[in-house]
């Protein structure tokens, strides 16, 4: 009996002893500072305060900017892709999220320039009515703010997903025309090319294909930019998905151009055809329609075909 009583004792005298040795001395509590604690994002708690007043400073400064822009994506055929821009960005953003709450938060002067930079784009956008250069200050201005108060190993984390908001920000007209022209020629010179090979002459003139029935005119609608946009957009997307390694993702980005310009040219092709042979209302309204969206899934099955034909050419590490 006098036994298990002097082992109770011990017992609760470790027990007293352990507790004490864990409490807080005085000096302690008074050096915890509460704005060393983080949340579960790696973030202080105390800087969330800061970044919600930031963030709502940049809603208030391009409120009219961001409703304008979803107004372009909703009227603007060639930039309809552009819903799908920010929410694959923040896909981007959650799909890191483990390196980022391990990557360390070291604040900077070093991005301030940059965050003065976008400031002042922003300025000469809104004063000079100029709205690419309003929207492309938005990314200009996030990445400054990620470098000013996350640091330069954060901005590196988020590169990508901020960069791929520029797909979303339509061309200004000046460059858009520059573009859409050549792209008129190019498709009348390939329809003008094949026509013939399948019993169709024609005359080609500018972005104008005379042919025997009628005058089939290549319009900026029908440069092929609004695939070409569309297309490199997704191979943006599909690359991030399937490939791991940056070099076979900017080759299949690219190999999206020729295949949208390809894609265009057919459409144009299989529209002269149907002028000629059937009936010219339906190859310049409903076929002309559904055509383009035919050819757009054809565009994409060709590019799946690139792919596996640089995988088949080049394996990846990982198959080996």
């Amino acid at each position: 009996m006098l036994t298990v009583q002097i082992v109770k004792f011990n017992a609760l005298e470790t027990v007293t002893g352990s507790l004490q040795t864990q409490r807080l001395s005085p000096e302690t509590l008074s050096n915890h500072d509460p704005a060393t604690e983080v949340s579960r994002f790696g973030i202080p708690s105390r800087a969330w305060l800061p970044a919600s007043i930031i963030a709502l400073l940049a809603v208030a400064l391009y409120y009219r900017t961001g409703v304008k822009l979803v107004i372009d994506w909703y009227n603007i055929p060639d930039y309809s892709h552009g819903f799908l821009v920010p929410l694959f960005s923040l896909f981007l953003v959650w799909d890191k999220r483990r390196q980022i709450a391990a990557t360390p938060i070291v604040p900077t002067w070093s991005g301030v320039p940059l965050v003065a930079l976008g400031l002042v784009i922003l300025i000469f956008g809104i004063y000079g009515v100029d709205l690419f250069t309003s929207r492309f200050s938005f990314v200009l201005l996030t990445a400054g703010l990620v470098w000013t108060f996350l640091g330069s190993a954060m901005l590196r984390q988020l590169a990508f997903p901020i960069l791929i908001l520029l797909l979303a920000i339509p061309f200004p007209a000046i460059i858009f025309n520059q573009i859409t022209f050549p792209l008129q020629l190019l498709a009348s010179r390939l329809a003008s090319a094949a026509l013939p090979l399948l019993g169709v002459p024609v005359l080609q003139e500018g972005n104008v294909i005379q042919l025997p029935v009628m005058k089939l005119e290549v319009a900026e609608a029908c440069s092929g930019i609004r695939s070409l946009m569309s297309l490199f957009t997704l191979s943006i997307f599909y690359g991030y998905f399937l490939e791991r390694t940056t070099v076979r993702r900017v080759i299949l980005a690219l190999a999206s151009i020729p295949i949208a310009v390809a894609a265009n040219g057919v459409r144009i092709v299989g529209t002269g055809l149907c002028v000629q042979y059937w009936d010219p209302e339906k190859a310049l309204g409903f076929f002309h329609e559904f055509s383009g969206w035919v050819m757009f899934v054809v565009s994409l099955a060709c590019l799946y075909l690139v792919h596996c034909l640089m995988r088949l050419i080049s394996p990846p590490k990982e198959a080996i």
